[in-house]
């Protein structure tokens, strides 16, 4: 059994900082790309930004320069970093992770955390 579990929402200022972290317990099965997605209310999940098992990132444009997306594999962690965050940013996020299971991939996601930015 896999599973995600996001920590680190809540209710932070414009301009602020946040860190969100996401522990992956996946036994014996490797982790590849991880991720970060949101869904603000009302709109589709998006991605925010992604990692590979070798530390290779992409982000979506609207976070670039602002959040930080990192991961310890020896702890199967993934965090997310979030600065100079904007009242936009409010949205649930989600941790994505692939997992690697006797030669197939498989896809999951955390339940989401919310993060609320007040203007």
């Amino acid at each position: 059994q896999v599973q995600l579990v996001e920590s680190g929402g809540g209710l932070v200022q414009a301009g602020g900082s946040l860190r969100l972290s996401c522990a992956v317990s996946a036994g014996i099965f490797r982790i590849n790309r991880m991720g970060w997605y949101r869904q603000r209310p009302g709109k589709q999940r998006d991605l925010v930004a992604t990692i590979t098992s070798g530390g290779v990132t992409n982000y979506a444009d609207s976070v670039k320069g602002r959040f930080i997306i990192s991961r310890d594999n020896a702890k199967n962690t993934m965090y997310l970093q979030m600065n100079s965050l904007k009242p936009e940013d409010t949205a649930v996020y989600y941790c994505n992770a692939h997992v690697n299971r006797w030669g197939d991939e498989y896809e999951y996601w955390g339940q989401g955390t919310q993060l609320t930015v007040s203007s």
